[in-house]
């Protein structure tokens, strides 16, 4: 069904827009520009890698940050290639549980970690909305600092809806873990000595997802027609709706939501569609990319069983 979400969706944004000039603003970002963002990536990565490493470590739970790096990407790559957008993240819980012995305490760090990141993504996108409202008002055709009703509603609608499609979709889970991590969160979120530790943290991370669309719509920007360009106090809101959007698990990765976010939103900024659909392309193709070592993490992985398979002897029956 995801799968079929997500075909939907990609077509009809595709089907209702140029996708001459979606592949065009596609083909105008540098190489320079993907590399930039790839190695924003990275340190994406690092920091989150480092953000599930302290909440194990809160939780009594030890987990080598070399080894959390490799099992984050991962999951990263899972995530990218199978529907629900978290099997990955069970994966890595189930593993780091099985080598602890602590499958429940594992299952909660990751859930805690996530849910950091969760938390600070929604104050992040809050705090630019108000500080740099980016919508246009339709009425002069301009970009106002002020909040227009005309263009602010069906935003305020959009907002409210995915937060509490997604609050119905994880209320059953959440409520579990309501009754039976409340000590969990207490000790690695909810805390006087971790809270601070796990916002910044955060923030970091969501940082990065901002940066790489940011390097990417500068390679946007190099090539652009005149009027077509848009500031980066525009730009850091307008992509934090698309990362918040991307909350709902209903596609595979994010993919169609997200651009579908992209074509209502931009225009209501007073930029073409196009332009959003192609930087939401953009950046669905670069996380795809810098999840392959999670590739190579599953199959060494392979490789290793493989072995080891091979190397069982069996007692002689004859």
């Amino acid at each position: 069904m995801r799968w079929l979400i997500t075909a939907l969706l990609l077509g009809i944004v595709i089907t209702s827009l140029d996708s001459k000039t979606i592949v065009s603003q596609l083909a105008m970002i540098d190489p320079a520009f993907w590399v930039a963002a790839l190695a924003v990536t990275i340190v994406q990565v690092g920091l989150s890698a480092w953000r599930w490493r302290y909440t194990a470590l809160r939780l009594n739970l030890e987990l080598p940050f070399s080894k959390a790096v490799s099992e984050y990407y991962l999951a990263t790559f899972i995530n990218q290639v199978l529907p629900g957008g978290v099997l990955g993240d069970v994966n890595r819980a189930l593993r780091h549980g099985t080598d602890a012995n602590a499958r429940t305490s594992a299952l909660h760090a990751v859930m805690i970690e996530r849910l950091s990141g969760q938390l600070a993504l929604t104050l992040v996108t809050g705090i630019l909305l108000v500080a740099f409202w980016p919508f246009a008002d339709v009425s002069a055709g301009l970009v106002s600092r002020t909040v227009s009703t005309s263009a602010s509603l069906p935003v305020l609608i959009l907002a409210v809806l995915i937060l509490v499609a997604a609050g119905m979709v994880y209320r059953r889970p959440l409520a579990r873990f309501a009754g039976h991590g409340a000590k969990a969160l207490r000790l690695s979120l909810f805390n006087r000595s971790s809270v601070l530790i796990q916002l910044v943290s955060s923030v970091l991370v969501v940082a990065t997802y901002l940066a790489v669309f940011a390097i990417l719509a500068q390679g946007q920007d190099l090539r652009a027609s005149p009027g077509a360009t848009m500031e980066l106090h525009h730009l850091l809101p307008l992509s934090a709706g698309l990362l918040l959007a991307m909350m709902l698990p209903v596609t595979i990765a994010g993919w169609g939501v997200r651009e579908g976010a992209a074509a209502l939103l931009w225009p209501l900024a007073g930029l073409p569609a196009e332009q959003g659909v192609a930087l939401s392309v953009a950046y669905g193709l670069l996380v795809l990319v810098s999840s392959l070592p999670g590739a190579g993490v599953l199959i060494a992985g392979a490789s290793r069983v493989g072995q080891s398979s091979d190397q069982t002897t069996y007692p002689n029956q004859g």
